[in-house]
């Protein structure tokens, strides 16, 4: 199954680069560096500390929302999105529904993270999309479909068999 590591530095019990180090022994498909709170230039700088660790060990990091220069991936939320980030980068997006991730694959998505599928503390109080949310998504399009939101180690497999090519896992990865 294909993972995609989803970094939130606030969440690690300690360096923030030594936990992301232990993820990354488990070769996941990619890392995101969702780290929403850090300026363009301290985003920037931590971004080159993370790829350097990500090329260490074969693994592709994808920015999140900031453009990186030298590096050709950009994830953004759905409404973020354009043709013209999708014709200059290999773009994933962010999607909250089947409509959103047919417009993503049309725009030339490479993938797209549907979610929430599960209860997380990340969207506590909202309710989860579920396995048929999840399915219709996967059904609807033919691009790579990564599910996001509560998954672990009981559900994951739940989110593949709905069809889903993998899943991202923040809170796990982050607490390591």
């Amino acid at each position: 199954m294909f993972e995609i590591v989803v970094t939130n530095r606030r969440l690690c019990k300690g360096n923030f680069l030594v936990a992301l180090e232990k993820a990354l022994m488990h070769k996941p498909f990619a890392v995101i560096l969702r780290e929403k709170d850090l300026t363009a230039e301290a985003y920037i700088a931590l971004a080159g500390k993370v790829n350097r660790l990500c090329e260490r060990y074969g693994v592709m990091m994808i920015p999140h929302t900031h453009v990186v220069p030298g590096i050709a991936r950009l994830h953004v939320p759905f409404l973020m999105a354009t043709k013209e980030l999708a014709e200059h980068f290999q773009l994933s997006l962010s999607i909250h529904s089947v409509e959103e991730a047919r417009r993503a694959e049309e725009m030339g998505a490479a993938f797209v993270i549907a979610g929430h599928i599960f209860a997380t503390q990340c969207k506590a109080g909202l309710t989860p999309r579920g396995l048929d949310f999840l399915r219709e998504v996967c059904a609807g399009v033919q691009l790579p479909v990564f599910a996001i939101g509560g998954i672990d180690a009981q559900n994951a497999q739940d989110c593949v068999d709905a069809g889903a090519a993998g899943v991202c896992r923040m809170s796990h990865w982050m607490g390591l």
